[in-house]
This record gives structure tokens, sequence and C-alpha cells, in this order.
């Protein structure tokens, strides 16, 4: 099999990318996809093995990973937290270098990007970002290969993210939207902006690429006529339950309802990379229901569950997205 252009790279950011690059990912996981539908094998990496380093919990994320790598033929092995003595009792120095010795790519998924970045430096196989508080960049291809599925394309789609965008998602978004044309604007308080620099960065990618940057406090001035309408939950993984209140506080005038759908294009879908709070069937859902009396948090029941709607798809594109990313950088 004739080596890809991406053969080799390691899958940190899509800062690292060219906007074509990244296209090139999104229709190669497009090709994979179409032949997973109808049954065609490509197990083209028989007798390869990938390590599964999972500081944070995921449901999507290992699925995908896992199913990804056997659908090319590999195995895969899972380090959970407790498996696992990345930083606690050997560095990540040494680990990258353990594992690379004995696997042919590792996957990470936990804390601060600067790990996974280490992890990189040491490691003599490629490395891919599976989330940092940072940077969530398999959920960005995940999101544009439906974007682009939908619509037909990327360039000069208008993409509104409504929530706290200071982290791995509204970083990341703000980043594939730059990267790939379109136009992202951020819909929330001013404290929850992502940071000025980031900001800056991708207004200069933008302004190559014919996309633009836009923040806004206002709702209905930064969700009208919008293409796609996109959220997260409200706390991330491993922030403290005691900021509940103060989130719900700032962040509940930007729950994603009728009346926000309503006034994006006729058009417009819903994204939302899960877990999603928009009904009382989880235990924090529950909890804070009692607590606060809420049945839904950021997005409501009728818009999670109505034709609008593509997490599913969204879902499963996390699959075939990274079965993309690993076939071209193994």
């Amino acid at each position: 099999m004739k080596d890809h252009p991406l053969h080799g790279r390691d899958f940190l950011k899509l800062l690292d990318f060219s906007s074509e690059e990244i296209m090139g990912l999104i229709d190669l996981a497009s090709e994979l996809k179409k032949k997973k539908k109808a049954g065609i094998p490509h197990a083209v990496y028989q007798g390869r093995n990938l390590a599964l380093i999972f500081e944070k919990t995921s449901t999507r994320t290992r699925c995908a990973f896992e199913v990804a790598a056997h659908d090319l033929g590999m195995g895969t092995t899972y380090l959970n937290p407790k498996d696992s003595q990345i930083g606690k009792k050997e560095s990540i120095r040494d680990t990258a270098r353990v594992l690379s010795g004995m696997f042919d790519g590792i996957e990470y998924r936990g804390f601060g990007q600067e790990i996974v970045e280490e992890l990189a430096k040491y490691s003599d196989v490629p490395v891919f970002n599976g989330l940092t508080n940072e940077f969530h960049p398999t959920q960005m291809l995940a999101d544009l290969l439906t974007v682009k599925e939908h619509f037909g394309r990327l360039s000069g789609i208008r993409f509104a993210y409504l929530g706290d965008a200071r982290y791995n998602t509204g970083n990341s978004l703000m980043v594939a939207c730059a990267k790939m044309g379109l136009h992202f604007t951020i819909v929330a308080p001013e404290k929850y902006h992502p940071d000025k620099a980031l900001q800056d960065t991708c207004r200069e990618i933008a302004a190559s690429t014919g996309g633009s940057i836009t923040l806004t406090e206002d709702v209905r001035e930064g969700t009208k006529d919008a293409d796609v309408i996109s959220t997260d939950v409200w706390v991330s993984m491993g922030e403290p339950d005691e900021i509940w209140e103060e989130r719900i506080r700032d962040l509940s005038p930007y729950r994603v309802d009728k009346a926000v759908m309503d006034n994006a294009s006729p058009e417009a879908i819903f994204l939302h990379c899960l877990p999603s709070f928009h009904d009382l069937g989880t235990g924090i859902g529950r909890e804070i229901h009692e607590k606060y009396g809420l049945n839904e948090m950021e997005v409501t029941d009728e818009v999670f569950e109505s034709p609008a709607s593509l997490v599913f798809e969204e879902a499963e594109n996390r699959m075939h997205t990274i079965k993309a990313v690993l076939y071209a950088m193994l």
C-alpha cells in the first residue's frame, strides 16, 4: 500500500494542518464510510497495534478508536486511569518511549495539551489527541464531515456555538471553522470567550480562507440565519461540582431552544458532541433537577429530538473520521 501524504504525522490539533490536509482527511473519511456501509473490507493494517491512554473516560472516543482500529485490522490495548502510570510512577517521556517500542500508534485522552505534545515529542510512532483540556481535533473532523454531508460544502457555512467557549470544544470549533472558511460565531458572555491569542490566530487564518470569527453576547444577533447551531455541556469533565450554580446562572440564557432554532436558517441543523443534559435520563440531570429545578440544561429536549438534530449522525462520524486519521498517519 502506498504511503498517504500524512504518513508518520501526529494528530494533536488542527492548527498543525493546512485546510487542504483537513479536507483530505474529511474526504478519506467519506470514502471509508462508504466502504463500511457497503460491507467492503478494509483491514489494511493487519498485525499493527494501537495503545489507547484514557486519563479521562469516554464512550464515543473509546468506541470510535476501537472500532476504527478493528476495521483496519489492528489490535488495541486500553489503558484507563488505574492501568496507566503515565505522569505518576513513570514520566511522560519514558511512557512515550516504552509504548512506541510496542505499538504502532498511541492515542491520549486526558488533561493538558502539553501532555500529548510531550508524548509526541518522545514517541517514535504517531500520537493522536483524543481530547485535552484545550483541543478536541477528532471531534472537529466529525463535525465538519457531518456539515459537509448535509450541506454539500463547508466554505461559507454560518456556524453558531452557544455556551462556554473557553475550552476544547469552543477552541477547536473556532480553529476548524477558520481553517475551512466557515463563518463562526461564539454566542456567550464575554467571560466565556476563548483565549484572546487564539482568537487573533483564528482571525488571521479565516482572513486567508474566506471565513470569519465573530463574538457576541446577543443570542438573537449571533444565531440569526445560522446554518448550524451547536452547544456543549455547561460543566466540563473534571471541573468541581460547586460551579454548577454559577454556570446555570450565567449560561441559561444561552440554552438552545425552539426560539433559537426558529431564529436560525429554516434549514439549520443542531450539533452537540455529547453527552447532553436534555432530559432527566442521567444521574447528573436528575441531581441538577433536585438542586435547581431544571429539566433541561444546554439544549431542550424538543430541539435535541427534532428532525434538525444530527447529533447521532455526528457521533457515528467520530468513528469514520478517526479511521481516516489512523489510515492516513499509520
